[in-house]
Formats: structure tokens, sequence, C-alpha cells
């Protein structure tokens, strides 16, 4: 792991936000803890030249680039695939070890190859834009063998930070879903990556799934000429990571159960299923690499009814990191999640505001997969209360790019009471978008 005594490196913070009041009998207790990391990651973003090398380096990249026949069609899609991860190796800073992967339905070492990494500096970046030059289309997809690859060069790196960029542009279909699942099951917690699909041939689920699993960002890049910008704020943001592997380690007392676990902001993601056990009563939850920025999540607990005026600590939740024999290392932050019993009507019966806001978030993703699935199988009914739901959550929540976003798949006509009409032509680019995007959600209104 990273040196945690280095100034560069970030400090963590943990704030709790929660309506500790339940009436008489009362058991649930909600709480949105936020997780805040300051001082690091300042390097994110500098030309490669002004960025240093040396120790401080601690980070391996692999680009995995979508190589298959498709990719030919049209011709500027595979030219504009080799410009972005030219821009990407650009954004590499001095000292990162890299390697470029060409993924069809085999993975092919592009660059450096051998089986190794090389590390960024002028004359490798230039070298590996070379290699970039003579990557062509043909082939299929097999994008677990990709990910394989990507893992075996990226743990031939002694680093902290190990991560992945991917980008396809076609489904998954020279392999079973069985396979690129286990795929990602045996990547998980080795390396983090963001996915991309470029144009409007490629499943979303695939896409999402893999960024979700790897704890990465999914998104859509509809028109290939935008992947340049895409990747280069990709690259950035990956060399503005300063700690890897950083859990969520959440303590409870005999008697309480946890209900589930969520991050909430920037996106949703479901973390309940992923817990690892620590200790007696304490699960740790991953949440990747961290560099500048600030993360929410909800945690929901259930605790054993106590008599009013009663008072307990439902949850106590903190921050570590693995250390090189297996043990865990504290980042000295912590919140506290409690309960306390009251027959103050008024109290118990208050909803905090973040754990409101939140739970409408998660309510808004959800409705719009499942009014986006149901449209696909016919159910005209069905899809339209579902997304008017979430035209309904988004209005209330201020999400406006996901107001802006149900507005090209749906007429509203009202927002209020999320009265709409489904549209009877939508673009592919514009459906995708929206399922692609349904976990972005927007922080609590100041």
């Amino acid at each position: 792991m990273a040196n945690f005594s280095k100034p560069s490196v970030p400090r963590f913070s943990v704030d709790v936000y929660q309506n500790e009041y339940l009436p008489d009998g009362g058991t649930q207790v909600d709480a949105i803890v936020t997780v805040t990391s300051t001082g690091g990651g300042t390097l994110a973003g500098a030309p490669a030249a002004a960025r240093p090398a040396g120790p401080d380096t601690d980070a391996a990249v692999a680009l995995m680039v979508d190589c298959s026949g498709s990719m030919d069609y049209p011709p500027t899609k595979m030219r504009n695939a080799r410009d972005a991860t030219a821009a990407a190796v650009d954004t590499l800073r001095d000292g990162v070890h890299f390697a470029v992967i060409g993924g069809t339905h085999v993975a092919k070492e592009v660059y450096p190859g051998g089986g190794r990494l090389a590390v960024a500096d002028a004359t490798t970046r230039e070298q590996a834009k070379q290699a970039l030059r003579k990557l062509y289309a043909g082939g299929g997809t097999a994008i677990g063998t990709w990910l394989r690859l990507a893992d075996r060069l990226l743990s031939s790196a002694d680093v902290a930070i190990r991560h992945g960029i991917l980008l396809t542009d076609g489904r998954n279909e020279h392999e079973s879903a069985e396979d690129l699942r286990a795929a990602l099951d045996a990547c998980a917690g080795r390396f983090t990556c963001d996915a991309r699909g470029v144009g409007t041939d490629w499943e979303v689920k695939e896409v999402t799934s893999i960024a979700s699993a790897l704890l990465g960002s999914a998104d859509i890049v509809a028109d290939p000429a935008g992947l340049a910008a895409d990747f280069t704020r990709m690259m950035e943001n990956a060399m503005g990571k300063e700690v890897a592997d950083v859990a969520l380690r959440v303590w409870t007392p005999v008697g309480t159960t946890i209900r589930f676990v969520k991050q909430v902001a920037p996106t949703v993601e479901d973390l309940t299923g992923r817990r690892t056990e620590a200790g007696p009563r304490a699960g740790d939850y991953p949440t990747g690499s961290w560099g500048d920025e600030s993360r929410d999540y909800h945690v929901c607990v259930e605790v054993p009814a106590a008599g009013l005026g009663r008072e307990m600590l439902a949850a106590r939740v903190s921050l570590v990191v693995p250390r090189p024999d297996g043990s865990a290392q504290n980042l000295d932050a912590q919140g506290l999640v409690r309960a306390v019993w009251t027959d103050d009507m008024t109290a118990s019966t208050s909803i905090n505001p973040q754990v409101a806001h939140y739970t409408g978030q998660a309510e808004l993703a959800q409705a719009i997969q499942e009014g986006m699935d149901l449209r696909k199988a016919g159910d005209i009914d069905g899809a339209t209360a579902k997304l008017g739901r979430a035209v309904q959550l988004a209005g209330a929540s201020g999400n406006a790019d996901t107001a802006k976003l149900l507005a090209k798949v749906v007429d509203v006509v009202d927002v209020a009471t999320g009265t709409v009409r489904l549209k009877a032509k939508v673009a592919e680019a514009d459906e995708m978008t929206l399922e692609t995007r349904s976990t972005k959600t927007v922080r609590v209104k100041k």
C-alpha cells in the first residue's frame, strides 16, 4: 500500500447525517455517511512533463481498446479510438506503469509486449502512440479475455493503484455470459476499471456490469468524435487516485443487523452483497480507489426495540486499507450511528433530509431501469407508470441532468404528478444514454 505519511496522500473524514430518534418499539435506523478525502490527487490534469516521477508515482494502468470488426463501421470509429487512446497515454504522468491491449475474440498486447508494463516517460509515450497507429479492426468480441490479460499485466507491478480503462462498441458475442462473469469475479478487488460503450451497438447491462463489478464508472460515447475528450478525463481522474482498496468498515453491537449498505453519490451502487467479515460483528464494504473527492453512503440497520428514554450505538463506521501482511490499517476517520427512543412524535417521525433525498435517488434509478425494461418488453402501461414516477422523482430532487434525459424518452405532461406519455420514436442513443446514466445522482440541495 501507499505510504500514508506522504503529504500528497488524502486525509479522510466521516460525517453522519440521521434522525436518531425512534418511536416506542421502532427498530429501523437510517443514516447517510459522507466520506471525504482531501489533500491528495493534486497532480491530476497537469501536463505530463510537469508531473514528477519517483516513489510517489505508485500506479499502473491498462488501456483495453476494442479492435473487433465492427470498429471499422464507420472507419472513423477505429481512428477515433486510436486517437482517444493516444490522448490518454499523453495524460499518463512520468513513472506510471502502463500497457495497451487490443481486444477482439482474444486479447493481444499492443504495447509494450512481452508480458510486461512500460514505465511512462517521453520516450515510452511516443512509442505507445506509434504502436497504436498500427491497430486495425478485425475479429470478434470476448471482453473477459481482455480483463484477464489486464489483470496479469497490472499484477506484475508492485504498486498501490491498479486501474483499467475499457472501450467496446459491440456485444460480447464470442464468450458466454458465464465466462465474462467468471472473469469479473477473478478481477474484482485486484484493479478498478472504467468502461465505455461507443456508438449504439453495445449492450448497456454488459458495460455497466463491468464498471459495477470493478468499482469504476460506466458511460456512453454516442459520437466517436467525443472519445478523446472522454479518455483524457478518465485518465486524469485515474492519475488523481492516491489510496487504493479503501473499505467502509461497519461494526454493529449484539442484536443489531445490517439491512443494507449502498453508495448513493455520485452514483447508486449496492454494496450489501460485497461484505467481507472483519472480526466480531464487523464487516468491510469495498469502495475502490480515492483521490480528492467526497462520496455518500446509505447505511440501514435493524436494532432491537428498547424502552422510551433508552439510547444505544447502532453502528460505528470507519475506513480501513489492507496492509501487505493482510491485516487492516485504520485511516483514523469514523462516524457513529445512534438510536434514541422517544415519545416525542415530532422528533421520531421527522425524516432526515439527506436520508429522504437519497432514498428518492435510489428509487429514481430503479424506476428508470424497470421502466426501460418494461418498454423493451412492450408493456406500455407499466413503462409509462415507472418512467412517470422517475420524472416526478427527478423533478422533486433537482436532478436536472436525469430529467433532461427522461424528456428524450417520454413527453412530460406534469412533473409534479409524474404524468407522462411514451414517445412513439426514440433515438437509440438517447435510450441508451438514459439507461447508462440512470444511477447518477445529485447531492442534497443546500
